[in-house]
């Protein structure tokens, strides 16, 4: 579950942002939307306690954020956060069962070789796991991003940004990847996103949406 009240950022030197209270029950699907620029990147930072809120509460799978102090945010994220970042974050240098083997040793597991090649055997890429990321199209490097994700089944998937630059076809196959993993897995799922296309993809009635504005945005005067 995720719950929010009162949550603030405020970047050094710049701007403040105000999130509306959220209060997510545990297997919900959320739309984060919004226009570029009005803050949903740095809600989903703040719910993966990659940064600290400087206002508010905040509350993500029976974790209290607000007072986690960064080591143990750490090990709280690597069990309880998948994230799928607009950038996907594949290391080069390693092949992808060894990208998805670094998410267990980042969580202080031992390496599951079974458990990867489950995990890419779902998301219908298991022939990949020997290649490196620069073999990879588009679509199969998002696949395994997501497999990362959830290798460890978190309690909480976040989303940024998963149909950008994707046409039609592929965006549709996005959702449908995300939708489908987060309901096996029984976990929140958030998706941040300004394409409307993400919201027809989602089945009436499965989930609840927030619309950020720019005027949660305060600025600080020069």
């Amino acid at each position: 579950m995720i719950k929010t009240s009162g949550l603030g950022y405020t970047y050094p030197g710049g701007a403040s942002l105000f999130f509306p209270d959220v209060d997510v029950a545990q297997g919900t699907v959320l739309l984060l939307s919004g226009p570029s620029g009005c803050g949903k990147s740095t809600w989903l930072a703040l719910v993966a306690a990659l940064v600290a809120p400087t206002s508010g509460s905040l509350t993500v799978a029976g974790q209290t954020l607000d007072a986690l102090k960064s080591v143990a945010a750490d090990a709280w994220r690597a069990r309880a956060i998948g994230f799928l970042p607009q950038r996907l974050h594949l290391s080069t240098a390693l092949s992808v069962y060894q990208n998805l083997a670094m998410a267990q040793w980042a969580a202080g597991q031992p390496e599951d070789a079974p458990r990867i090649h489950a995990a890419l055997q779902a998301l219908g890429v298991p022939e990949l796991a020997q290649r490196k990321p620069g073999q990879l199209s588009g679509g199969q490097a998002q696949r395994v991003a997501l497999a990362r994700a959830v290798l460890l089944q978190p309690q909480v998937i976040l989303a940024d940004e998963p149909t950008a630059s994707l046409d039609d076809a592929a965006a549709a196959d996005a959702v449908g990847l995300l939708l489908t993993t987060a309901q096996a897995q029984n976990a929140t799922l958030v998706i941040a996103t300004h394409d409307a296309r993400v919201a027809q993809r989602v089945p009436p009635g499965a989930s609840r949406q927030i619309v950020l504005q720019p005027s949660y945005i305060l600025h600080k005067p020069l």
